[in-house]
């Protein structure tokens, strides 16, 4: 970074408009495995009870991010090498004539990588899903595909009360036996997982961008149509009283062992912005080219007038990703709520993706499917393309910040090329072994719900320790990121208790 790439922050709102971009990326990774899967899980076992929970996990986060960018921009450091300058324990662990040097927040990070990974790999076994419904590759999964059909089918028309229905899919169900063992979804993913290899060596950052809005945009306008054109149907209409129950902080009661608030904890720390978009968004700011465009930290006016400009344009893409994504979340938690939780439908293992269609089947009936189908299709691929950029970039970035090697610009760029081959492989291999896509994505949820309480602390240290003092921020914000501290503590502590009395 030089002098010479500096640069003014626009002031008009077009200008403002035209270079935000990193918060949609984080958009683009989040509505896959957070929206898609997990809050829909949620609304399926919790029913309405957790809007609540579901609006604050959205918005308590933008805070933390917020901040990190900031940060970033300021100093020109990445998360992970702003984060390994935390006071605290150090490990020292030699590998050969290397030594990986990190403090304990590094260390926690590298288990988190490890659980992201298995997350992916449960996002690309949902796009195999898909496909595989879609277009089944053998005749054993087009059987399979029907069976579980007439299965959901009964589920829909039970809840809808209509007794002939139910007694011809019975029968029709009791013909077709047993459903055949079919691996079309594995055959899908591995295809999908080949051409995501394809596309992260030649992926530049314009491209990942506009990737990511094209997808997201879509699929959420079409999830919002959808919502609201359910209020013209009685038996799923959401009902007023049912939303102000869902704001009104009220808890589930826990049915038949199963205890709903573990689930929605696992979810919050996946929904909005995750902890693993969170230590993320920085390296995109930097992409971006914020930190480039306000240069080096210097004391004159020039520079502060450049750095709280492009601050300005960083608040505008956050919290407009926010607004986004927030929207969205609410519109699938609201779907699990109304189809999944009252019909019992819980969307787990190789039937995930045909349960989470019949959210769409009472509006759209037939064409429901296909819908759902290409919409989840675009969303999981899109998130599992950008998770992995980004993984990548913080997996480099930790190999240099740890001390174990320096890499010139050339290495970086043929290291991001080499883990876009390795990561994929892995996660799908992740899927191959163990295909349950819920269990991978609320794997990962809990892992990130215990790392956001150390990154609301990191986030304080770096506001209160290396804030430049012609920077600091409101007692309004302060108090905010406090909150937002809070909240990542409560979340954090409270699926270390689930976890160990559970």
């Amino acid at each position: 970074m030089s002098n010479a790439d500096t640069k003014e922050a626009p002031t008009s709102l077009r200008g403002i408009l035209s270079n935000i971009g990193p918060g949609m990326i984080l958009a683009g990774s989040i509505v896959g495995s957070g929206e898609l899967i997990a809050t829909t899980r949620t609304g399926a076992e919790a029913h309405f009870d957790f809007l609540w929970l579901i609006i604050i996990g959205c918005i308590v986060k933008v805070f933390a991010q917020i901040e990190l960018g900031k940060h970033a921009i300021t100093n020109g450091k990445t998360s992970l090498g702003a984060l390994n300058e935390i006071p605290g324990p150090r490990f020292r662990i030699p590998f050969g004539r290397r030594v990986f040097d990190a403090n304990w927040f590094l260390l926690f990070w590298s288990v988190m990588f490890v659980a992201i990974l298995a997350q992916q790999g449960g996002i690309v076994g949902g796009v195999g899903q898909a496909l595989a419904i879609s277009l089944p590759l053998t005749e054993e999964g087009a059987e399979r595909n029907h069976y579980i059909s007439q299965k959901i089918a009964i589920e829909l028309a039970e809840e809808e009360n209509n007794l002939q229905k139910i007694t011809t899919l019975k029968k029709e169900l009791n013909l077709l036996g047993n459903p055949p063992d079919a691996k079309d979804d594995i055959y899908w993913a591995l295809i999908i997982t080949f051409l995501t290899i394809l596309l992260l060596i030649v992926g530049k950052f314009s491209l990942i961008e506009k990737f990511s809005i094209l997808l997201v945009a879509s699929f959420t306008f079409i999830t919002i149509i959808n919502l609201f054109a359910l209020q013209s149907y009685e038996s799923w209409a959401v009902k007023p009283e049912e939303i102000i129950r869902g704001l009104s902080f009220s808890f589930p009661e826990i049915k038949n062992g199963n205890n709903p608030l573990i689930t929605a904890i696992a979810t919050f720390g996946i929904i909005g912005v995750g902890a693993a978009e969170l230590l993320a968004y920085p390296y995109w700011c930097i992409e971006k080219g914020y930190g480039k465009h306000v240069g080096p930290c210097e004391k004159n006016e020039a520079w502060l007038i450049r750095a709280k400009g492009w601050m300005k344009v960083m608040h505008w893409d956050a919290w407009g990703a926010m607004v986004v994504y927030t929207f969205c979340t609410i519109a699938f938690y609201l779907l699990g709520a109304a189809i999944l939780g009252r019909t019992g439908l819980l969307p787990e293992g190789s039937e995930m993706i045909q349960t989470l269609s019949t959210m769409y089947e009472p509006v759209f009936g037939s064409f429901a499917r296909t819908i759902f189908l290409t919409g989840a299709i675009a969303v999981l691929f899109s998130t599992f393309f950008i998770a992995i950029a980004a993984q990548s970039r913080l997996c480099l970035d930790v190999i240099k910040v740890s001390g174990f090697a320096k890499l010139t610009d050339k290495q970086n760029s043929l290291g991001l090329k080499l883990l876009g081959i390795t990561l994929p492989f892995i996660c799908v291999m992740c899927y191959v072994f163990f295909p349950k896509p819920v269990i991978l994505v609320l794997i990962s949820g809990t892992m990130q719900a215990i790392m956001l309480p150390l990154i609301g602390f990191a986030v304080l240290y770096f506001r209160y320790q290396k804030c430049d003092s012609r920077l600091i921020p409101s007692k309004i914000w302060d108090a905010c990121l406090w909150l937002s501290f809070f909240g990542f503590l409560i979340t954090g502590a409270y699926q270390v208790y689930a976890k160990i009395f559970s």
